[in-house]
């Protein structure tokens, strides 16, 4: 009777190297990578904070010179100003009503160009356009568009017999400031779209195709579906749009230069005009202070903002 030995084979041991926690200094051999960015951060970003909180403490000469230490007392000065609360009021309304127009003519826009239709790529192009061009040559046309005497709006009024006589619509500040808003909110309007746009393709076409199914109407489901779905495209699109418009001011200065007077003049015009037209370096500077700290709260609002998107993905 033959008997079967059964012979065991040894699996080959596979070699497997340990992975090796990296060590709590390897932060450091990042550094001459990230050394750079942190050189032009502190460069560009830091120490001209620094310089801005010391000169409003301090008392400044028309020649740049610092003599001395002084407390509030610029910020005393600015308060007591008569043009400030003006000013400050023309840039709520200035922030506040850019916004929401930019906003509410982009929804639409997005939707439209989020559709299929023959030319969408040319629409596109052309929306960007205002975006991409030159805040300073924008600025520059609608002024020429603008002047009283060879303004092409006023040349097509008159050719339609609806005014008489030449109308300084920049001269008068019961219609520059408006002017000023419309212009601001047409450069704005393509970067909102674009942020929008990204928002609506982003949407499920799942979801929308269930909705459909169900009988829901266009007007239905963008309400119910689609614009929940947008809501942080918009939050992001919106906080961005605040920061920007706060610290407008080629398109200010271009056409008007805050005038006539300070009429049409915000925060950051006036704090120029402060400084280099009628020489008062500490109150232009106590007032860069304040603008720092309202942007620095915008800031704050976005990254937090940010996070909670990011966390709902």
């Amino acid at each position: 009777m033959s008997t079967i030995k059964t012979l065991s084979v040894k699996e080959p041991k596979v070699a497997t190297k340990k992975r090796k926690l990296a060590p709590s200094g390897s932060a450091l051999a990042a550094l001459p990578w990230i050394g750079p960015a942190l050189i032009l951060i502190l460069a560009v970003v830091i120490w001209p904070v620094i310089e801005l909180i010391r000169a409003s403490l301090t008392e400044i000469s028309n020649a740049g010179s610092f003599h001395g230490f002084t407390g509030l007392t610029n910020f005393r000065d600015l308060i007591a100003n008569p043009d400030l609360k003006p000013v400050i009021i023309r840039t709520l309304i200035w922030v506040a009503a850019i916004v929401f127009f930019t906003v509410i003519l982009s929804l639409p826009l997005a939707q439209l160009i989020n559709q299929k239709f023959p030319g969408r790529k040319f629409v596109r192009w052309a929306l960007i356009v205002p975006w991409a061009a030159s805040v300073v040559m924008t600025s520059l046309i609608w002024k020429w568009i603008l002047n009283a005497y060879s303004g092409e709006l006023n040349l097509t009024l008159d050719q339609l017999g609806l005014i008489k006589e030449p109308v300084d619509w920049m001269g008068d500040p019961k219609t520059s400031f408006y002017f000023l808003i419309w212009v601001a909110v047409f450069v704005s309007i393509p970067f909102t779209t674009f942020v929008l746009l990204a928002g609506l393709q982003s949407v499920p076409h799942d979801i929308l195709e269930a909705a459909w199914v169900d009988g829901a109407t266009s007007w239905q489901t963008y309400r119910r579906i689609i614009f929940p779905l947008l809501r942080s495209s918009l939050l992001i699109a919106t906080i961005i749009n605040l920061i920007n418009v706060f610290n407008s001011f080629p398109i200010i200065w271009v056409m008007t230069k805050g005038g006539p007077g300070y009429d049409t003049d915000t925060t950051t015009t006036f704090a120029y005009k402060l400084a280099f037209i009628e020489s008062n370096m500490g109150q232009s500077t106590a007032l860069g202070v304040i603008n720092f700290l309202f942007i620095l709260i915008i800031v704050g609002f976005y990254l937090r903002v940010t996070k909670a998107t990011r966390t709902e993905l």
